[in-house]
């Protein structure tokens, strides 16, 4: 990282020129930082750690973070290998990352929630072109929010993308209240596991497809019962309709099972949204139009045929669904396992033990 030195200084952290850090009692200007890029699709191969990558201006509304955790997504992998293409690749190199622990570095004139020093956590949305892979990251006010003080950056770095996630179906779309029913299938996953927590907090009745090696932990974390996928035939073991299902997979098959689950009125939410991979091989011009059209004709056709509302759901930016995810984590009512960290510098190893599957749970990256 590069410093350039500054003695007199008026404001507090932030002015439109420059930005500072404040260091013991000398305040020195943020110029660039070590980041993970991404110069290309590939593998894992095409990730580059370099040590002198600019830091962007801090605006009013954003603050600086600097990383101790950042944590691996499905999403991440996915994006290095050309998820999202035909958004993305005009704006090569990127950097991938949306969670994030740390403490603020600079905030902007208009931050009033957060202070320089504080433990904070947080994610990026979906589509940030620079991610938190880095020593500094940027994230507006509404992206993070105070670290849980019981639990370590680490921990932190690996909750809130996907907890956001599930927030944003079970909280925003579905709306569900307790005494609901909830099917989640895939439950072994972060945010299937996350929904699971969350869907406890209110008061639901739960019930999950996962892995054998998941049985436990999901009945462990509330639901009421847990299906080995690979064992047995879910449409035969589960019984009863729901009132809303939260489908992690998004195949064909998954979609029609969960569908045939809900009774009317309830909501199906699938991770597995189309308008990416139709962009990626139309075209921003033609594939988001099709893909429109698309979640269109499903949400009449199933709204007739089921009585029935269906939704692609996505992470979004929800600053109370963050403190609340704050104060359960802080409670210890929502955590999501880390399995496996590793040092920023063996990014590339990280990214192939997850393409591998050598580690199915959750993998954090730690900064120095």
């Amino acid at each position: 990282m590069q410093f350039l030195r500054t003695h007199r200084l008026k404001h507090r952290a932030f002015n439109s020129d420059y930005q500072f850090l404040k260091l013991g009692l000398v305040r020195y200007v943020v110029t660039s930082c070590r980041a993970v890029l991404l110069p290309r699709f590939g593998g894992p191969e095409v990730l580059e750690l370099r040590p002198d990558v600019d830091v962007p201006l801090v605006k009013p509304n954003e603050v600086l973070v600097r990383a101790r955790a950042v944590s691996i997504n499905p999403l991440d992998t996915r994006m290095r290998s050309g998820y999202g293409r035909s958004i993305f690749e005009p704006l090569l190199p990127l950097i991938l990352g949306r969670d994030i622990s740390g403490e603020v570095a600079i905030v902007g004139s208009s931050v009033h929630s957060l202070s320089i020093g504080q433990e904070v956590f947080g994610a990026l949305h979906p589509t940030a072109v620079r991610g938190t892979y880095a020593d500094y990251a940027v994230l507006s006010e509404d992206e993070v929010t105070a670290k849980p003080s019981s639990i370590t950056h680490v921990e932190a770095s690996a909750i809130p993308f996907a907890a956001l996630t599930a927030w944003r179906a079970l909280k925003s779309t579905a709306r569900l209240s307790e005494g609901q029913r909830l099917l989640v299938i895939g439950g072994g996953g972060a945010v299937g596991f996350s929904a699971i927590q969350l869907a406890v907090t209110v008061g639901c009745h739960i019930t999950t497809t996962c892995g054998r090696q998941s049985i436990n932990r999901m009945l462990e974390a509330g639901a009421e019962l847990a299906v080995d996928y690979t064992a047995e035939d879910i449409e035969l073991a589960i019984k009863g309709k729901f009132d809303a299902v939260l489908d992690t997979i998004g195949v064909p098959d998954t979609e029609r099972i969960g569908i045939n689950f809900l009774r009317r009125g309830g909501h199906y939410m699938t991770l597995q949204g189309e308008a990416a991979s139709l962009t990626d091989r139309y075209g921003l011009a033609v594939g988001l139009p099709i893909a429109t059209a698309i979640l269109l004709k499903k949400q009449i056709q199933y709204r007739y045929s089921h009585g029935i509302e269906y939704w692609w759901t996505y992470m979004r930016a929800d600053r109370d669904g963050l403190v609340e995810i704050r104060r359960l984590s802080e409670a210890g009512k929502l955590k999501i396992p880390v399995e496996k960290t590793f040092p920023i510098t063996q990014v590339r190893e990280a990214h192939k033990a997850k393409d591998k599957k050598q580690i199915p749970g959750k993998v954090v990256l730690e900064l120095d």
